[in-house]
């Protein structure tokens, strides 16, 4: 079978880490592939597979270019294959053979003060139109099909995929103690449904209290501005002796301070999956997570501890409790859950699907 495969968003956080983890297995596979995105970008990937294509194409999803003018000699090429397959929910125009999307989370009709009126109706016009098009839908939790099947109804197939971590998080890892330092460590970005601003208040009552740790943010301090200017503002003024961002970072340096972190705290108000805690773990590191549905769909097996979602004294209670006066231990995963979620596993359930095997 001939497989167009979507992969402009190689890049993307959410996006990006899913389809590069599920890529080789699914061209592990016996069937040919036709990989859509940057050339340069996509070189090493398809380097010594003989199955593996590449179809050179910068546009950007959901732009007017891809819905309305989307070149005809792309539209040509990937229409002699047998399907298309997007890891997100966005279609070019003109595409005729099966399409097979991903839709990680509905997040907008379910939270719509995240954006406004106009583009909520956008979006719900793309949402709408994947659901239309596509023979299968597939989604990281369970939670995110009871959610599309409620925005948009339940006549398109809708498949859990989850999404899990990179293989080089269980790699090299024996896990061996590693000194534990005083930090929380926060992977996310400024917008209301990462919460932020309640651990931004749990941990600041926490300090006053004695908690002697930093709370340190992974990412660019410029790139947390956003119209939630309060919260910009108290991570600005806060110091850097007691918030820190650390810019961009490598994977490995990621898994390296994910390692020596005393604790994570992911307080998000909404998610599709949420990996943080997940890659945490997995490297020896305990996570604090909010009570939202589909943290307990995901984790409820696994030894996190749960605060009210939304209520920072709850959140600075747990804080103080799991961190005051006390040494930081390397958490030891059973294989059993360090191995639940695997990309391997994901893929395997796409392939079948995308050719009925």
């Amino acid at each position: 079978m001939n497989i167009s495969i979507d992969c402009r968003m190689i890049d993307a956080s959410g996006v990006g880490v899913y389809l590069r983890g599920c890529l080789p297995y699914l061209l592990d596979t016996p069937h040919r592939f036709m990989l859509l995105g940057d050339a340069e970008k996509l070189r090493s990937i398809g380097k010594n597979r003989h199955n593996t294509e590449i179809l050179h194409c910068t546009i950007k999803p959901f732009s007017i270019r891809e819905l309305l003018a989307f070149p005809p000699a792309l539209q040509r090429t990937i229409n002699q294959t047998d399907l298309f397959y997007t890891p997100y929910f966005n279609i070019p125009g003109g595409i005729t053979v099966p399409v097979y999307t991903t839709i990680h989370d509905i997040i907008f009709p379910d939270m719509p003060e995240l954006t406004s009126k106009t583009g909520l109706a956008v979006r719900m016009w793309c949402y709408r139109r994947a659901y239309r098009r596509s023979q299968t839908i597939f989604t990281v939790s369970l939670f995110s099909q009871s959610r599309i099947a409620l925005h948009l109804g339940s006549n398109t197939r809708v498949m859990v995929t989850h999404s899990a971590i990179q293989p080089y998080f269980l790699q090299d890892n024996a896990m061996t103690p590693v000194e534990k330092k005083e930090i929380i460590l926060f992977i996310g970005n400024i917008k209301k449904h990462k919460g932020l601003s309640v651990l931004l208040d749990a941990f600041g009552n926490a300090r006053r209290e004695g908690l002697p740790h930093k709370l340190v943010i992974i990412g660019e301090k410029h790139n947390f501005r956003s119209k939630d200017t309060a919260s910009f503002e108290r991570l600005n003024s806060a110091g850097a002796s007691l918030v820190e961002f650390t810019g961009f970072i490598s994977d490995e340096e990621l898994k390296w301070l994910l390692a020596r972190a005393a604790l994570l705290v992911q307080p998000s108000l909404y998610e599709g999956f949420g990996l943080p805690p997940l890659e945490a773990m997995t490297v020896g590191t305990r996570a604090l997570i909010s009570d939202i549905p589909v943290f307990k769909e995901i984790y409820g097996e696994f030894p996190v501890t749960f605060f009210r979602s939304g209520d920072s004294k709850d959140l600075k209670e747990k804080l103080t409790a799991l961190l005051q006066h006390k040494k930081a231990e390397t958490l030891v995963l059973p294989e059993p859950l360090r191995t639940k979620y695997t990309f391997e596993k994901t893929a395997s359930i796409i392939v079948r699907e995308l050719t009925g095997g």
